[in-house]
């Protein structure tokens, strides 16, 4: 199992840019798994209103989550870095079994330890209903989007 990701703290803007990407590209993979190696095994999560300690505990988490929001797509912005900690903006769309559509945005404070595993993770989250007509995210970012932001509204 690789016990490290990098780049690695103290980040640069470009690094933190990367950092921020490589966890957008992983998320929309929608695999528990795959995103859950880029924590320590006791990163501590706090998403909404659910408070998680370990790798395992989030891998449930993720795959819970990604069972309820189908066809769930991201997008992470980089909003500021300092040391061993970034901060990110981001919003996803998905709907439930149901077919009801959602788009919810975030903030995230995200710490690191020295080889560049997520130790911490703090999320706040808001939803909005909309109409499948009114969605944005489709999918995986095009290469070509990479590095411009998205509107909040």
């Amino acid at each position: 199992m690789n016990s490290s990701r990098p780049p690695f703290p103290p980040f640069t803007k470009q690094s933190a840019a990367q950092k921020v990407q490589a966890a957008e590209d992983a998320w929309n993979t929608r695999d528990p798994v795959t995103v859950a190696l880029a924590y320590t095994e006791d990163s501590v999560w706090r998403n909404r209103d659910a408070f998680l300690e370990g790798r395992e505990a989030i891998e449930r988490f993720l795959a819970d989550k990604w069972r309820r929001e189908l066809d769930y797509a991201l997008r992470k912005e980089l909003w500021a870095f300092d040391g061993n900690r970034i901060a990110v903006r981001f919003q996803y769309e998905c709907h439930d079994a149901d077919g009801r559509w959602w788009r919810s945005y975030g903030n995230e404070l995200w710490e690191f330890s020295e080889n560049g595993l997520m130790s911490r993770r703090e999320a706040s989250i808001n939803d909005v209903r909309i109409e499948e007509g009114d969605r944005r995210i489709h999918g995986v970012r095009p290469k070509s989007e990479h590095g411009i932001p998205f509107p909040i509204r």
